[in-house]
């Protein structure tokens, strides 16, 4: 998503299904410090012609900061990855930046921004046609999954695209059909549901750490294909990626994680020991992708070991996944706030303000 010189949203596409990569934008940042300035529009949004446009400064101020801030929530994210990488490579807080550094952070920017603007045209998409997908997401731990995840949601509205995550099954789930706590989150209509691991558990922790028998695993093999091949004939698109990193990245990521207490939650003891077992994930991996990759839902590799390229390689992927279009919306008016002469805003009682610290 880029700002147009009339300072408004503009989603630059070339055509229906093909996203050109890497499309520069007019945003202009500050080479030694992150900023978005340059992104902002000049003059206030002119959204609808019913909208009456502010004049005075200060509410384009306000509105300005308000745009800057939903940049400054990718700004986090970012800072949060790159304090994880100097950590592990030993530069403690903070890693040094090269111009080189800069400009390839400036350029991963934009095109995010710009993929992220084609997310909401496909989400737009989806629930005018009613359309259903299911994206799996799998991979080693510390692979990068959860990254792509948030900055694929982190435009769109949780209604529409929502994200599935769940725990190791109970008691009560261990009896069940294998299949059936995936199942009641499947997507009606006009939804797309994320999975952050999905029923290849089964292929992949519960045969390497002994969590099924033989025979349930094999039998994970036959029902697999027909469980998805139901799916797809029930009408939702299924799309399956798999995040590839090598052995010397997982183990530094895992260097950052022991070393950022804000991350160290991150680390279970399931993780330390599925680093021990490198070897065996690798070989339920490669078996599992054999086996499971169907024409109807084959699997997708993303080379994982740099965390920006994965994202922005998925996303571009995701994309050109879906024969969307761009959906005509209707237009919004601020409607007037009514006023009147008896109103009265009765004042907040001091002891329940919570205290302006900053």
């Amino acid at each position: 998503m880029v700002l147009a010189a009339s300072g408004k949203p503009h989603l630059r596409r070339s055509r229906v299904g093909s996203i050109a990569p890497f499309e520069r934008s007019t945003c202009h940042d500050a080479a030694t410090k992150p900023s978005y300035a340059g992104c902002l529009p000049s003059a206030p949004l002119d959204l609808q012609e019913a909208f009456v446009t502010p004049t005075d400064p200060d509410t384009i101020r306000r509105i300005h900061l308000d745009l800057q801030d939903s940049y400054d929530e990718e700004l986090e994210l970012e800072m949060e990855d790159r304090s994880l990488e100097a950590v592990a490579a030993g530069h403690g807080d903070h890693a040094a930046l090269t111009e080189q550094d800069l400009q390839d952070r400036r350029r991963y920017f934009r095109e995010l921004f710009r993929l992220q603007g084609e997310l909401v045209k496909l989400q737009q998409w989806v629930v005018a046609s009613g359309h259903k997908v299911v994206i799996l997401f799998e991979g080693r731990d510390a692979a990068g999954k959860g990254g792509v995840i948030k900055r694929i949601t982190q435009r769109l509205n949780p209604r529409v695209c929502r994200v599935a995550a769940l725990p190791a099954p109970n008691d009560r789930e261990r009896t069940q059909w294998y299949f059936q706590r995936y199942a009641s989150h499947l997507p009606a209509a006009g939804e797309i549901v994320l999975f952050d691991r999905s029923w290849y558990n089964r292929a992949g922790v519960e045969r390497v750490m002994g969590f099924c028998t033989d025979e349930q695993y094999e039998e994970f093999f036959r029902s697999a294909p027909e469980f998805e091949r139901m799916l797809v004939r029930s009408g939702i698109q299924l799309i399956k990626y798999w995040f590839s990193i090598s052995d010397e990245e997982q183990h530094l990521r895992f260097l950052g994680r022991i070393h950022d207490p804000l991350k160290q939650w991150k680390l279970s003891p399931m993780d330390l020991e599925s680093r021990r077992r490198w070897e065996d994930y690798t070989k339920a991996k490669e078996i599992m992708l054999e086996r499971t990759h169907i024409p109807e839902a084959p699997w997708w590799v993303v080379q994982a070991v740099d965390k920006k390229k994965a994202r922005l390689n998925c996303i571009h992927h995701l994309l050109s996944q879906m024969p969307y279009e761009e959906t005509e919306q209707p237009a919004i008016v601020l409607p007037p706030r009514e006023r009147h002469e008896d109103y009265m805003r009765q004042p907040v009682p001091e002891q329940i303000v919570v205290p302006e610290v900053y």
